[in-house]
């Protein structure tokens, strides 16, 4: 019976795809908020479906946002070592974004009307 042997190191590029896409994805949701309170017309075209009103489509296109970007990133970064540190750096500070963003005094700064 032949053994095989698995390497003992694996890329770090998959996971740091995957982190900063949760980053962009947190980011796009809190801006996908800021837009929505700016523009009436735009708050409308992200009522994707009534009962919910358009917290349906700023969570949708944040989680689009966040496959596609994955996709992406893990296609770029597939069997690399890349700068795990830059990479965390880089998600937490799209997801901080994504928080501020989301917090009502700061997106009612952006209210219209």
């Amino acid at each position: 019976m032949a053994t095989q042997t698995l390497p003992t190191e694996l890329p770090n590029g998959p996971v740091a795809a995957s982190l900063v896409a949760g980053g962009l994805g947190s980011a796009t949701i809190g801006l996908m908020t800021v837009l929505a309170e700016a523009s009436e017309p735009f708050k409308n075209s992200l009522n994707w479906w009534n009962p919910a009103g358009p917290l349906t489509g700023k969570s949708l296109v944040g989680v689009i946002v966040f496959f596609v970007s994955w996709l992406v990133l893990h296609l770029i970064f597939r069997g690399k070592e890349v700068n795990f540190a830059r990479a965390s750096t880089i998600a937490l500070i799209l997801l901080g974004l994504g928080l501020l963003m989301t917090f009502p005094p700061f997106f009612d700064l952006f209210a219209a009307g």
